[in-house]
């Protein structure tokens, strides 16, 4: 399920303040400097808003509505940090207003932690916390088998040291210059390497490339070959059949293998059709008999 924001994480609050309340935010209103429409502020202007609300919200109580007011007022000031850092994962299968959602959530902690006295610009302080969220949310969701978090974490971490050494090296990094790189024994490259293979999964119907002849996957995939069945009752039958009269196994080879008549088998052995009916019968029961006592 796609995270959403509860109504506390909105500008307008679904809940009705008491008049006194009222009051209040109006009168805080009055106090802050004119926000023009959010889609109309530009990053130096959010910035040095922000900047004032943060000072106004440092002066409130926390859960008042006055400091909701202002908290809601800095998300939707700065939800542009957020179209940004989730425009970097546009080539995920996640929709976008998802990834959205996710950072958004990035942006209200980065908010609650952000203090004024560290002297940092804020949208500095909150993009590694909204790339992070959008992150963990990928690695806990996206996976198409479950792997251990460990393994999650050890396949970025490949991803990252296996880039810069390809830029360096100028060629694909071996499993032990990643090991090197990352301190790490060649077994564990390995395991975090497979691990890799469970992060994203093939449609069965999706078409091949151009180049490629053998068609889609659902067509390469095995089936239940039910002449195997036969293949063990061959093996099984040879001998059955080396015990039985020369003329029995004249018989069962011209109707099973040159697929004559029982007519024709007659002529061929110069008896009547009847008695080959009955001969080729007797066989077959007495095989019947042998298969079933085997089993």
């Amino acid at each position: 399920m796609s995270p959403r924001l509860d109504a506390s994480h909105t500008r307008t609050a679904t809940s009705t303040p008491p008049p006194e309340q009222l009051d209040a935010i109006e009168g805080l209103i009055a106090e802050l400097p004119e926000i023009p429409p959010y889609d109309e502020v530009d990053a130096v202007d959010a910035r040095a808003l922000s900047k004032t609300l943060f000072e106004r919200l440092e002066s409130l109580e926390e859960g008042t509505h006055e400091y909701s007011y202002v908290r809601n007022t800095l998300v939707e000031l700065n939800l542009a940090l957020v179209k940004f850092a989730a425009s970097r994962f546009r080539s995920r299968s996640e929709p976008m207003e998802d990834i959205i959602q996710v950072g958004t959530i990035g942006l209200i902690k980065a908010i609650d932690r952000f203090e004024l006295s560290r002297g940092v610009e804020f949208p500095t302080f909150a993009m590694p916390t909204i790339i992070g969220e959008i992150k963990r949310f990928f690695r806990d969701t996206s996976w198409s088998v479950r792997v251990p978090r460990r393994l999650q974490e050890l396949r970025l971490d490949l991803a990252k040291a296996g880039d810069e050494l390809a830029q360096k090296l100028d060629r694909s990094p071996t499993v032990a210059e990643l090991a090197e790189r990352l301190g790490i024994s060649k077994d564990e490259v390995v395991e975090g390497m497979t691990a890799s293979n469970a992060y994203t999964a093939s449609s069965l119907d999706a078409q091949p490339d151009e180049d490629d002849s053998e068609g889609a996957l659902a067509d390469r995939i095995g089936y239940e070959d039910h002449g195997l069945e036969g293949v063990e009752y061959i093996e099984s039958l040879k001998p059955l059949i080396a015990e039985l009269p020369s003329r029995d196994r004249r018989i069962l080879s011209l109707r099973f293998v040159a697929g004559l008549t029982q007519s024709e088998i007659g002529e061929e052995l110069g008896i009547s059709q009847m008695h080959v009916s009955r001969l080729l019968s007797r066989t077959l029961v007495q095989l019947r008999k042998a298969l079933t006592l085997e089993e």
